[in-house]
Parts: structure tokens; C-alpha cells; sequence
């Protein structure tokens, strides 16, 4: 496993993170594995030298933080691995559990320290931009939760290129702890953050590790143009269906299946394979719900596209509006 730094910090992450939205209980989404099922992943993840683990609070309403904690705590390997939490999502209907506000930071913070059974988070991450709480407020609470001790790094997720620029500007006219991470939508078949955010992190010295590299599995090659969905998550995934498939994405995974094809792997490996292939980018973030799209991306780390590849399977993309912020 090839390791690189975050950013500029000397924080040194897997070139693949493992995204443990699958892991919980089935109770919030029925495609969830139980924390039985989900331990392999773990122990597989360990063994191929991932360490690097993304959850976050509202994933199964907390499970997914207490399986995360524990596996890696019974593996035995808190003290070499980097587990990634975020704040933002509703909590319960209580209107004070959710948000960037300095309250809920603080409390959600010391929440996600007991599920996950740790004494400190390696990279605390707001999950969205909150446009009903000042940005001085956010910035400022998240310091103090650094300079606790219960935070080591801050890092972002989804928002407007600008909203980032200024929560960096401001962090940094402060003195605050600023942002090293950002965790934006990013695959073959929804390329918008080429446009601004990333050309921003590239410049800020901000490490990239996009979300949903597959496109929810779209990219995996197994879903064809008026086909019903294969997999129990794809028949209940309203949220990609209203990012993904249109005949241009269908486009673009024919080109990513014919590449697969030549080289003789899973289309799986050949868009991760582009994915890590591109400037600044740390880290994509793999969900894994069977062994085998673990496998993959494991794999996908030893494959070299080269730029006829690379050309074919940019060609067919055509521009989206925003989406998952």
C-alpha cells in the first residue's frame, strides 16, 4: 500500500480510504451490513495496509461510529490507523442537534468520542456548509475542540468553492485551526469540482478524498440503460438516481467497461484507477459491502492508466449541474 501525506501535513494516509456508511444498522437502510458482517472489511482493510477510516455521526445514527471504534479498537490498531468523523446532519429532532453551531459542535464532538471509544478523532470533518451559522462561530468551536485535545485535524465536505475559500481566509485572519481535508463528490461521471474546488485545494495545499468515486456503484459496469437496478441499495438509492444516469453517464461507463475489458479487471478498478490518477487527489473514499469491492480497490492502487485511456474515458462526459451539496 502506497501511503501519502494529507495536504500539508505530515499526517501520511493509505491511498485508499474505507468508507464505513455500510457498516451499521439495517434499521436506518436495509443494504447495511451489522457489525458481524461488517468485521471482515475491517480486518481485510487492516491486512492490506488501509489506514485510513471515514464514518460519521448520522451514518445509522451513530452505529456505524460504535462498529468502527470497536473493530479497530479489537484489531488492536487505534494507534495506527486515522479515523475520520463529521458533524452536521440532524441528530434527532431536537433543533439545537444539528448544524455548525458552536453548541452542537461541542456536544456532537464528545458524542462521536464515546460511540467511536476513542480518546481524540484524527480528522473531524463538517459535513456540509451550515448557511444558518456564522462561519466565525463554526471556525472558532472547532479550534477550541483541536486545542482540547479531542481533534487533531479539521477537514470539509461538499459545499461552494467560495464558501471554502472564505472559511479558509477567515480561519487563517484568526488564527484558527484551519481546514487540511476536503471531501467533495468527485467521480467519472460528475466532474463539476474540476471548475473551482479543486484547482482551490491544488493551490491552498488542501488534501482531496472525494466521496462516491463510484458513483454509488454506478461506475462498477452492472447497470445497464433501461434496466432495473441490480443490487438491493441501487432498487431503494433515490439519491443516485437523481445524480447519475442519463445517456452520457451510460456513455462514459461503456468506455469504462470497454477499457476494463482490455485490460482484463473489473470496470471497478479502472475508475478508481482514473480517480487517483488525477492531480491532488489523496485519497477516494470506498464503500465495500462485499469483499470483492474491497479487492478492488486494493488493486485498483497498481494500476497506471496512460493518456489514451485517460483521454477515452474523459471524452464522452458532458457537464452537470451541481450536485450533493
Amino acid at each position: 500500500m502506497e501511503y501519502v501525506n494529507l495536504g500539508r501535513t505530515g499526517l501520511r494516509v493509505s491511498r485508499i480510504c474505507l468508507g464505513t456508511m455500510t457498516y451499521g444498522a439495517k434499521s436506518w437502510r436495509d443494504w447495511v451490513l451489522e457489525e458481524s458482517e461488517a468485521r471482515p472489511f475491517f480486518e481485510r482493510a487492516i491486512d492490506a495496509g488501509i489506514n485510513f477510516f471515514d464514518t460519521a455521526d448520522v451514518y445509522s445514527k451513530g452505529r456505524s461510529e460504535e462498529i468502527t471504534g470497536r473493530a479497530l479498537r479489537d484489531i488492536g490498531a487505534r494507534n495506527r490507523v486515522v479515523i475520520a468523523t463529521k458533524v452536521f446532519f440532524p441528530m434527532s429532532d431536537d433543533p439545537n442537534d444539528r448544524g455548525l453551531s458552536r453548541k452542537h459542535i461541542i456536544d456532537a464532538v464528545d458524542a462521536s468520542l464515546g460511540r467511536l471509544g476513542t480518546e481524540y478523532i484524527d480528522l473531524y470533518q463538517i459535513h456540509r456548509f451550515d448557511p444558518h451559522t456564522p462561519i466565525e462561530e463554526t471556525l472558532e468551536a472547532l479550534d477550541s475542540v483541536v486545542r482540547a485535545g479531542k481533534v487533531r485535524y479539521l477537514g470539509a465536505s461538499s459545499m461552494a468553492a467560495w464558501q471554502f475559500a472564505k472559511m479558509l481566509m477567515t480561519a487563517d485572519a484568526n488564527g484558527w485551526s484551519r481546514f487540511v481535508s476536503m471531501q467533495n463528490h468527485y467521480n467519472l461521471v460528475y466532474r463539476e469540482e474540476e471548475r473551482e474546488m479543486l484547482p482551490l485545494c491544488r493551490e491552498e495545499g488542501i488534501g482531496v478524498i472525494p466521496w462516491s468515486p463510484l458513483a454509488r456503484g454506478f461506475l462498477a459496469g452492472n447497470r445497464k440503460r433501461g434496466d432495473e437496478a441490480p443490487t438491493p441499495r441501487a432498487k431503494t438509492d433515490q439519491f443516485a438516481h437523481d445524480m447519475y444516469y442519463t445517456d452520457a453517464d451510460f456513455d462514459v461507463v461503456d468506455r469504462v467497461v470497454e477499457i476494463a475489458a482490455k485490460r482484463g479487471v473489473p470496470p471497478a478498478q479502472i475508475a478508481l484507477a482514473w480517480i487517483l490518477s488525477r492531480p491532488g487527489i489523496t485519497a477516494p473514499i470506498v464503500g465495500a459491502s462485499k469483499i470483492n469491492h474491497l479487492e478492488d480497490a486494493i488493486a485498483a492502487t497498481e494500476i497506471r492508466l496512460d493518456e489514451e485511456e485517460i483521454r477515452a474515458l474523459e471524452e464522452p462526459y458532458r457537464p452537470h449541474g451541481v450536485l450533493g451539496h
